[in-house]
């Protein structure tokens, strides 16, 4: 951690466009994946309003049309299986009965992702897991469904991976904090959180919300679905894959507020 003090930059301007730099692009494809209305900030929710039918809710026609045409969008490379995003409609009108009944009874199984690693900076690499296009569509389909839920506990100074949120909202926060009068930097970082958030109490905070033990239930595959490197099977006991959208599951709020 670097506390750094900003000296008398109580009148000095923060030029944004200065020190905007490009989103890497491990980001960039899955940088506006959800995009609900924003939402205010509050520290409390109102249970009741949840549904114990939230699969139900993700499975609907609607829902589940808007996750194809995302990762549609999206595009990106394929997962284990070999199957392109271009190959996924056929297979959805062939097998999308199917496809739902497993989701319904319970029975439906994730592949492992496939393991990517890209260079950083630092002459280091970063590992990005990439789940089948058929998985992506899923985890689209919770998404769309548990982020507006979610979105109403999150701090309104969170600006990390949030729908309609990044680089230059926060930016815009720093001027407005100097112009405050405020003088302090804190620099933090957490070494491979992604790689090590412990997936089991990722879960009990999801269930503190999420009453549908279904999607519960369908989350703990993903994360436990495995990795594939080099043809060998990993298990995937702890972190989140990044590269696929489980990873914005890391953001339950108790997870972050430390």
């Amino acid at each position: 951690m670097k506390v750094t003090e900003s000296g008398n930059l109580k009148h000095r301007q923060l030029h944004i466009e200065d020190y905007l730099q490009r989103v890497p692009a491990e980001r960039e494809e899955y940088a506006e994946v959800c995009a609900p209305p924003k939402m205010t900030e509050t520290d409390n929710i109102n249970k009741s309003q949840q549904k114990k039918g939230l699969l139900e809710e993700i499975l609907t026609p609607d829902n589940l049309n808007r996750a194809y045409k995302q990762v549609k969008r999206n595009k990106g490379a394929g997962g284990i299986d070999g199957m392109q995003v271009d190959e996924l409609l056929p297979h959805l009108k062939e097998n999308r009965y199917e496809i739902i009944q497993s989701l319904k009874d319970g029975t439906y199984r994730p592949k492992p992702v496939r393991r990517v690693e890209i260079p950083k900076e630092n002459g280091k690499t970063r590992k990005l897991g990439i789940p089948t296009v058929m998985d992506r569509l899923i985890q689209q389909a919770i998404c769309q469904v548990l982020t507006p839920i979610f979105e109403e506990q999150f701090s309104d100074n969170s600006f990390g991976f949030r729908p309609k949120r990044g680089a230059h909202g926060a930016l815009r926060k720093c001027q407005t904090n100097i112009t405050d009068g405020y003088i302090y930097v804190v620099d933090m970082d957490l070494e491979k959180y992604f790689d090590t958030v412990n997936q089991s109490k990722l879960i009990q905070i999801l269930s503190e919300t999420i009453e549908d033990g279904r999607v519960i239930s369908l989350i703990h595959k993903f994360l436990k679905a495995g990795i594939m490197v080099n043809g060998m099977f990993e298990k995937s006991q702890k972190g989140v894959p990044q590269g696929g959208l489980c990873k914005a599951l890391h953001k339950a709020p108790h997870v972050l507020q430390f």
